[in-house]
């Protein structure tokens, strides 16, 4: 990556793209994908193990959380491969600022909620637990569909799946989806990611909008990535990208954003 020309700049965002040790192994891909999510499951489980102890019982809203973050988790680990065409591997360079985020702010952050619950355990009728349930598991097909149709069309746009998918030809000879999920949102990915981030807040009730610091902190973060991704788009496709923001008008919220 070039640098900036200032120290803390550079520290902070990073001087190199993907550091490696040796020819193989990628410590910035295994910063974003191994500790910090692995520790964040670990944690999590364990103040559901501390809620046992100080309660004699384990509440369903934290078998929720505990359940819903280790999908997310597995999720991340399963379909790994596919991290390697997002923003954080393919732009971002390995600094302090995704060092600290991998390592520290997403197993220590990402708890709130479950820390919350352990010493203010709530309870929630049926209706309120089938409403989180529908929320996360909404969210949770919009994210992994959208990424997988993104995926495997990154891959294979000639595949049978791509090529039901209706495309915006490009003059770099690419081309854009504009139709399924990416053609509800330019980001169908974030809105499900958003969807489940809301699901585990609300399993802390309503009563504390610390809680809800996560949804609200990665609303901030998706929509100024969102505008990133834009005006990087908009360098790289010209005109066609203008076309194509008039076929998918809305990033992020549909008729919102």
């Amino acid at each position: 990556m070039s640098l900036a020309g200032n120290v803390l700049y550079d520290f902070f965002i990073g001087r190199e793209l993907n550091p490696r040790l040796g020819a193989n192994f990628d410590i910035k891909e295994f910063c974003e994908l191994r500790p910090g999510l692995i520790g964040w499951v670990v944690l999590c489980l364990g103040l559901a193990m501390k809620q046992w102890e100080l309660h004699g019982h384990v509440t369903p809203p934290m078998i929720l959380i505990c359940v819903f973050q280790f999908v997310y988790v597995a999720d991340g680990l399963w379909f790994e491969e596919a991290i390697l065409t997002t923003m954080d591997i393919t732009t971002d360079g390995f600094g302090f600022m995704l060092a600290f985020g991998d390592l520290v702010w997403v197993p220590f952050t990402y708890t709130l909620q479950a820390r919350y619950l352990v010493d203010h355990p709530v309870e929630m009728s049926y209706p309120q637990i089938a409403l989180i349930l529908a929320v996360e598991v909404i969210g949770f097909i919009l994210f992994r569909c959208a990424n997988s149709q993104k995926d495997n069309f990154r891959r294979d746009p000639n595949s049978p799946s791509s090529r039901k998918l209706k495309t915006l030809p490009t003059a770099r000879g690419t081309q854009l989806i504009i139709s399924s999920y990416w053609g509800f949102v330019r980001h169908p990915n974030y809105l499900g990611d958003l969807m489940m981030g809301l699901a585990w807040c609300m399993c802390t009730g309503y009563m504390n909008i610390i809680t809800y610091f996560y949804v609200i902190y990665f609303t901030i973060l998706l929509i100024h990535r969102a505008s990133r991704d834009d005006a990087m788009c908009r360098a790289k496709y010209g005109r066609d990208w203008d076309a194509y923001c008039t076929k998918v008008q809305y990033r992020i919220f549909p008729y919102i954003y």
